[in-house]
């Protein structure tokens, strides 16, 4: 068919093609940003050692549009304030979460914290909380430097405000590493 068009639609054609060709790149680019990669920037202490202050990370949307927080997740939630925390999930609708001497017990067992820290500060934990349907129970890596859902100005944070999950601390380069939950 090229056979029959001149040299100048011949090149039209191509120069379409390549537009469409760029047009599509840069909307599946957009998508995956949007979705896949929205920095987020660590602010103070509460996550060390896993993530300090300054450290950019990026957060899947999309996670939680398809599924729900699990234990363990690292996630970005947006307080009352309109800011936005990075936690980590302790606990999940139907948990109840209680801090006795130090450490942290969801549904009566023991849960080990990330470098098995102790919680000096029980807060709103130091007696049983019961999660209900759409809340979670989050606390910083370091919860001597944390303020989360021990909190009253924090409390159990609902679902629809988490706002998605961190999976990949992309600066400072020199430790640019996946987040496991």
């Amino acid at each position: 068919m090229d056979f029959y068009l001149s040299e100048e639609q011949n090149m039209i054609r191509k120069i379409c093609g390549w537009i469409v060709d760029v047009v599509v790149a840069l909307a599946f680019a957009w998508f995956c940003l949007v979705f896949f990669g929205t920095q987020v920037t660590v602010n103070g202490q509460s996550m060390q050692p896993l993530l300090t202050s300054g450290d950019i990370v990026l957060m899947n949307r999309l996670t939680y549009e398809i599924g729900k927080p699990d234990r363990m997740d690292v996630v970005v939630f947006e307080r009352e304030d309109q800011k936005t925390n990075v936690k980590r999930v302790v606990a999940i609708p139907g948990d109840v979460v209680q801090i006795i001497d130090g450490e942290l017990y969801v549904n009566q067992e023991q849960v080990s914290l990330p470098e098995d820290r102790k919680i000096s500060l029980s807060g709103l934990a130091e007696n049983p909380v019961k999660l209900e349907d759409k809340e979670y129970f989050l606390l910083g890596d370091n919860p001597d430097s944390s303020e989360d859902s021990r909190f009253a100005n924090i409390g159990n944070v609902r679902e629809d405000q988490i706002v998605g999950k961190v999976w990949l601390r992309l600066f400072p380069l020199i430790h640019i590493s996946l987040i496991r939950s």
